[in-house]
């Protein structure tokens, strides 16, 4: 009996084994849901928004919720719900696309310092680490600056603002693999170092860079839509959650929807990824503390 428990314990799919631990952790699950949610809204934008978000209506400037206008109307009488459904496009976009210049940068800086070691390594950790030491905040604001304000900006200066902690992860997991018996049997086997990085090493250290990465897409949103806040983000009439809460800020007193709902928004969405890769850190210990 305990033998064919073993057996079949032994043949199961590990991408089954991880699905159903996945699912079995409630937070994971919502956190899954609302990223998904995201998704359809941010692909179905145009479809969803029941008016144009850039749409004026003077006459209609400042409106509370109502039929007409779920979430009320801006300083510009555009309807507010069709503008936070194109803002989840925005921040969805800039969230994924600099989080992988970030992931890009730090994968290729960690792999070669991690596995030549040597001043190699003394100097690309030690950029890392004085890239690391600054807010990222500050990093994304200079490089705005120089480069120009703009969603294309914004993106390039998110992903080289937050390499160096992608960096340090791969630089770690490399120095725990690259000394194990498989890698020095595969060097002794002739294989080139390209072979022995990208083929053996990498694949068997993504799993914390991946965990990172989803909760780096809400690190990511976080900081476009302060830039957008600043003014430094995506252009209007281009909707930011960022910038639509900045403009609000003006009628605070007067329609504090403008920013009460975009701020729901990002809070939900960050929340979702943040729970999603809670999910997947609880996995990996699990995971970890099998196979020891």
């Amino acid at each position: 009996m305990a033998e064919n428990q073993v057996i079949e314990r032994k043949h199961k799919s590990p991408w089954l084994v991880v699905f159903k631990r996945f699912t079995g952790n409630k937070m994971g699950v919502i956190g899954t849901a609302l990223i998904l949610c995201l998704i359809l809204v941010a692909i179905f934008a145009p479809m969803l928004e029941p008016y144009s978000y850039k749409e004026q209506n003077i006459e209609l400037m400042n409106d509370p919720p109502s039929s007409s206008h779920l979430l009320g109307t801006d300083e510009f009488g555009r309807d507010l719900l069709s503008r936070v459904i194109r803002g989840a496009r925005i921040s969805f976009v800039v969230g994924v696309l600099s989080v992988m210049i970030s992931v890009m940068i730090g994968i290729v800086i960690g792999s070669i310092a991690g596995f030549y070691g040597g001043v190699i390594d003394l100097v690309l950790t030690t950029f890392a680490d004085l890239t690391w030491s600054m807010p990222a905040i500050l990093i994304a604001l200079l490089l705005v600056a120089v480069i120009g304000a703009g969603l294309e900006s914004v993106v390039v200066a998110i992903g080289l603002s937050y390499w160096a902690q992608y960096a340090r992860l791969v630089r770690g997991q490399i120095l725990s693999l690259k000394s194990a018996v498989y890698i020095e049997a595969t060097k002794s086997m002739g294989a080139s170092d390209f072979v022995i990085l990208f083929k053996h090493l990498l694949p068997n250290s993504m799993s914390p860079v991946i965990v990172a990465a989803t909760i780096g897409v809400g690190n990511a949103i976080v900081l476009e839509a302060t830039l957008g806040f600043l003014g430094m983000g995506a252009q209007p009439p281009t909707p930011s959650w960022g910038a639509m809460m900045s403009s609000g800020t003006a009628y605070l007193f007067i329609s504090p929807w403008v920013i009460i709902f975009p701020g729901i928004a990002m809070m939900i969405t960050v929340l979702g990824f943040n729970l999603f890769g809670d999910a997947l850190i609880e996995i990996m210990d699990v995971k970890n503390k099998e196979s020891n």
